[in-house]
């Protein structure tokens, strides 16, 4: 018999259907057991009668355990009705039980939202942890905001294009992964940062409208709410303002909580906008909360921020760094003025914000390789190496390349604000610590001594068997 999903039980009243799952909970009534049927649609009660056949295999059944069950599906008896879910209504008459699994104590309960469990716990029995409803729904939801993002940019005549995750390392800000090339021994792979490079190089390529749901990986220090892989929505055009891409961004957000989220409310359309030194001086940052009622779970106050410094100082290492990237158009076409002026250079640089997260930053991209030059100058990088590191946009950009632009809104950060989570670990399906680390499969690890001597690589790190 074919396996029917559980939230489709209510339509199947007085037929025999097969369904499959985890036992939620066992209740035992005088001579007769009860299950509670899990499935990624919804619960169903079973009910076993002692008559059965199978009733001495049924009374050894436990939480979480595997099977298919046979039966009947009837309506419950009306002060036996449960208005709590979408299958309470009915109940289903066991006629045939098949165990495909058994299942140890789970380490912790998966009946709770989780919250007061120690967070390591949960992330090392993490596909015991994606149980819980609450993140199977957080997933869900994930699925529909992507799904949605998808729709809309399609109707709005963009296609997605995938690129590469083996790439170049080049001096554009955090710090990449790199992988070692085995078949060209001494020489290495970045893993993208974001797909910055390879976007610019399809507006060359006159594709004009591209978006991508991207993996992003940056070697970062850790950080309370950062991942060292994040995926982003990423979107260019080609021969768009500003304005334009502010617009799409408006378009998108509010058409997606409108269609999606209809329990929310936008606190302001037009989304508000400011320059960011009016952010810094009324609000203190460049991402304020402009929530009127900051305890209501259901507002979204979106906000764009304009007119960011090209660059900052960072004290502790006494240098000029882009303050959004390098890649972004200064609001000065001088090479000159730039170099002996950074702190009087602004940028097309376009950030949104959200309940007082950053959602997504965003500009207009330089194509003039003089002012590209001089950017990366400021910045601590010499001609010869700039031209050296980017001999891939010299030449390309000198066979005709179009104005653009493009944002990129964070998906895992848009999703915690959405969902009220308190961090962007709890939409992510298989998230690391602050530090980097995945505790379920226990990486980053070290590998053998053979898998070493074949990269070509040698490490100055005793292995933990060495320091014992």
């Amino acid at each position: 018999m074919k396996r029917i999903f559980i939230n489709e039980t209510p339509n199947k009243i007085g037929e025999k259907v097969r369904v499959c799952g985890w036992i939620q909970t066992v209740r035992t009534h005088g001579k007769i057991i009860f299950f509670d049927l899990r499935d990624k649609t919804g619960i169903i009660q079973i009910v076993v009668m002692p008559n059965k056949e199978f009733f001495e295999q049924a009374k050894e059944v436990r939480s979480e355990w595997v099977v298919a069950i046979e039966g009947t599906v009837n309506q419950r008896p009306q002060n036996m009705v449960n208005d709590k879910i979408e299958t309470g209504k009915v109940e289903m008459l066991a006629e045939g039980l098949e165990i495909f699994s058994k299942a140890e104590t789970l380490p912790f309960p998966i009946d709770t939202d989780g919250y007061d469990i120690d967070e390591e716990k949960r992330l090392t029995y993490r596909y015991l942890d994606l149980r819980r409803s609450r993140l199977k729904r957080n997933l869900t939801e994930r699925h529909r905001v992507i799904s949605f993002m998808r729709q809309f940019l399609t109707k709005e005549n963009f296609i997605e294009v995938e690129t590469p995750m083996l790439t170049k390392s080049t001096p554009e800000g955090a710090r990449d992964f790199v992988v070692p090339a085995r078949i060209q021994p001494g020489k290495f792979y970045a893993l993208p940062q974001s797909p910055q490079q390879y976007k610019q190089l399809l507006m060359v390529a006159g594709i004009e409208r591209y978006f991508q749901v991207a993996r992003c990986l940056r070697d970062e220090d850790p950080r309370s709410d950062r991942q060292a892989e994040h995926t982003q929505l990423d979107v260019e055009m080609s021969f768009a303002s500003q304005e334009e891409i502010l617009d799409l961004a408006e378009r998108l957000f509010t058409s997606l909580v409108k269609e999606l989220y209809p329990e929310k409310t936008i606190t302001q359309t037009p989304f508000p906008r400011m320059t960011y030194k009016e952010a810094q001086e009324r609000y203190g940052t460049d991402k304020p909360d402009l929530r009127k009622n900051k305890n209501d779970p259901n507002e979204l106050a979106f906000c764009f921020i304009v007119d960011f410094p090209m660059f900052e100082w960072l004290s502790g290492d006494k240098k000029w760094n882009a303050m959004h990237h390098p890649f972004t158009l200064p609001k000065c076409d001088d090479p000159e003025q730039i170099k002996a002026h950074p702190e009087e250079i602004y940028a097309y640089q376009q950030d949104m914000a959200l309940n007082g997260f950053e959602i997504f930053s965003g500009s207009i991209r330089n194509t003039n390789m003089d002012t590209f030059t001089a950017v990366f100058e400021v910045t601590g990088h010499a001609p010869e190496e700039v031209r050296k590191e980017f001999k891939h946009y010299f030449e390309a950009f000198s066979y005709g390349v179009p104005p653009h632009g493009g944002m990129a809104p964070g998906i895992d950060r848009f999703l915690s604000v959405i969902m009220n989570e308190p961090n962007i670990r709890e939409v992510i399906a298989f998230p690391k610590t602050g530090d980097n680390r995945d505790l379920m499969l226990g990486s980053p690890a070290e590998i053998e001594e053979s898998r070493l001597k074949e990269l070509h690589i040698r490490t100055e790190i005793p292995k933990a068997a060495d320091k014992q």
